[in-house]
C-alpha cells in the first residue's frame, strides 16, 4: 500500500527507560512513564497499550499485549546529550556527536560583558534555575534596575526573562536574537530562550509569548529534504522553534497539548501529501520539570482519549509514529531532562500488526524510515524499519 503521509507525534519528555550510559547524565534509575505510573498507583492508557506501550518497559496499569495493533519498539539516542534541540535533530536525521555547551555554574563573565556591549542591558541571575523560582528570587530586582535576568538550566540553553512593562516584547525579541548571534563557536548553545514575564512581587507568571533562537541544523534534515522535493511539512507545537524555521511549509505553532491535537488534527483533515510533525510539550515544560507525576499521568491519558479521534481522522493512506525526544523523569530529585530510550509506536492501514521493532540505535530510524517512503537521500544515520511494518 502506498504511503503518502506520515505523521510523527513527539511527546516531549515521555521516555521508557534509562539509556546504558545514563550515569554519566545523572540518570540511573529514570524511567519517566514507568516511575510515574508506579508513583500514582497504576495508569490507564488503553488506546497506547493496545499499540505496545506495555511491551517496552514494566508500566503498572498498562500490561504487554502480544497482538498490537501495529508496530512497537524503543530507539536509543546516538547523539550526545539529552536535550529537546538533539532529540528532534536527531529524530529528523542529524547526529550531534559533541554535546551542546551547558553552564551549571552560570555564563563565564567574558560572556555576559559581550551580552552587555551589544545590547545596553546589565545582567542579573546568572546561574541555573528553576524559570519560576528564578522569578520569585530576582523578579522585583528586575523591576527597579530594569536588568535582564539571564539564567541557564542543565540543558545547553542562554535564557532571558523580562518583565514585559519593563521589557516590550519586541525588545525583547530584539535582544535575543543578539544573543542568538553572539553564541557561537565554543558557545553555540542550543537555544537562547526569550521568558516574558507579567505581574507584580509575590505574583509574577510567565506570559505565552515566550519563543526560542535555536541553533541551525548543521546539514539537511528529512524535512528539507521533503520540502526541496515538493512535499509539504505541517509543524505543530514548537518545532518551528527546534529547526529555525527550516524544513517547514506549513506552521501552526501552539504552546499547549490540547491546542497541538487539534491542530494536528487540522492539518490532516488537508490533502497534502508529506510530513506532519507535532511536538506536544506539557510533559516536559509543565509537569516534568516540576516533578509533577499526577499532572504528568493527566497529560498522558489526555493523548491517548485523543487516540481514537486521530485513529478515524486518518486516511488509508496516513501512518503515524508516536515518539519522543529524551526523558522528564517526575518522580526523581532532579527537575532536569533524563537520558532515556524513547517509545516507537507505528500504526495506520499500511501497518502490519504486532511488529516488533525492537530496539533501535538511534532516533534517526525514523528520519531514515521517512527518507525511504518518501525516496529521499538517506540520512547521515539510522536505518529505515519501512520493511519491519509493511506486509
Amino acid at each position: 500500500m502506498t504511503i503518502e503521509r506520515v505523521i510523527v507525534i513527539v511527546l516531549d519528555g515521555v521516555g521508557v527507560g534509562e539509556l546504558p550510559d545514563a550515569d554519566e547524565y545523572g540518570d540511573v534509575g529514570s524511567n519517566s512513564i514507568a516511575n510515574t505510573a508506579r508513583a500514582i498507583g497504576g495508569l490507564d492508557l488503553p488506546n497506547m497499550q493496545a499499540l505496545g506501550l506495555g511491551n517496552l518497559s514494566d508500566i503498572v496499569g498498562v500490561p504487554p499485549r502480544a497482538d498490537t495493533l501495529g508496530g512497537y519498539g524503543k530507539m536509543a539516542e546516538a547523539s550526545k546529550g539529552k536535550d529537546s534541540v538533539t532529540g528532534h535533530w536527531e529524530l529528523m536525521g542529524i547526529h550531534s556527536p559533541i554535546a551542546m555547551p551547558t553552564y551549571p555554574d552560570g555564563f563565564p563573565p567574558d560572556v555576559l560583558e559581550e551580552f552587555t556591549r551589544r545590547t545596553g542591558y546589565g545582567v542579573i541571575g546568572n546561574k541555573a534555575a528553576s524559570g519560576t523560582e528564578i522569578l520569585v528570587e530576582l523578579g522585583e530586582e528586575h523591576l527597579k534596575t530594569g536588568k535582564l535576568i539571564v539564567y541557564t538550566s542543565a540543558d545547553s540553553v542562554f535564557q532571558i526573562a523580562a518583565h514585559e512593562g519593563i521589557v516590550p516584547i519586541e525588545e525583547l525579541y530584539r535582544v535575543c536574537q543578539i544573543a542568538r548571534d553572539m553564541l557561537s563557536g565554543p558557545h553555540a548553545v542550543g537555544r537562547v530562550i526569550a521568558r516574558p514575564f507579567e505581574g507584580e512581587p509575590g505574583a509574577f507568571k510567565r506570559t505565552p509569548r515566550r519563543h526560542d533562537y535555536p541553533l541551525l541544523p548543521p546539514s539537511p534534515t528529512v524535512m528539507m529534504k521533503l520540502v526541496d522535493a515538493g512535499f509539504d511539512v505541517a509543524a505543530v507545537g514548537k518545532i518551528d522553534d527546534l529547526f529555525g524555521n527550516t524544513g517547514i511549509s506549513l506552521n501552526k505553532h501552539r504552546t499547549n497539548n490540547k491546542d497541538s491535537i487539534a491542530a494536528m488534527l487540522e492539518f490532516i483533515q488537508d490533502s497534502f501529501k508529506g510530513l506532519v510533525l507535532v511536538n506536544l510539550i506539557e510533559y516536559d515544560m509543565i509537569y516534568g520539570h516540576r516533578n509533577d507525576p499526577q499532572g504528568y499521568a493527566g497529560a498522558l491519558r489526555d493523548f491517548d482519549a485523543a487516540l481514537p479521534i486521530l485513529h478515524a481522522a486518518m486516511r488509508p493512506t496516513d501512518i503515524a509514529m508516536i515518539v519522543a525526544d529524551h526523558g522528564v523523569d517526575p518522580t526523581t530529585p532532579s527537575t532536569d531532562h533524563s537520558r532515556e530510550y524513547i517509545p516507537l509506536l507505528v500504526f495506520g492501514a499500511a501497518v502490519k500488526p504486532g511488529a516488533n521493532l525492537g530496539v533501535r540505535k538511534t532516533f534517526s530510524d525514523v528520519g531514515a524510515t521517512i527518507a525511504e517512503i518518501f525516496g529521499l537521500e538517506m540520512p547521515e544515520i539510522g536505518v529505515s524499519f519501512l520493511s519491519d511494518i509493511t506486509a
